[in-house]
């Protein structure tokens, strides 16, 4: 099935969400410091931001549309007159 526009969008979101969160996971390792600084703690919580973020998105630009975004008269799931 053809995927629109917005969910080619969605899937080139969603990866770069991915690279985000291995960003922030990698510079959250290799910060110096205390295992409770404050910095750290945003880089991790910006870790389940992204990841949630690139899930959702994933899933968007994964759906099968194909019924959803028809109009009426070209569907196919029609009641019959």
């Amino acid at each position: 099935m053809e995927k629109n526009l917005g969910q080619k969008i969605s899937l080139v979101i969603a990866v770069l969400c991915y690279i985000a969160a291995v960003a922030c996971a990698v510079t959250a390792i290799m910060l110096p410091g205390d295992s409770d600084d404050p910095i750290r703690a945003a880089f991790m919580a910006s870790v389940v931001f992204f990841v949630g973020c690139g899930i959702v998105l994933h899933v968007i630009g994964t759906a099968r549309l194909k019924g959803i975004l028809s109009s009426p008269a070209t569907s196919d799931n029609r009641s019959p007159d």
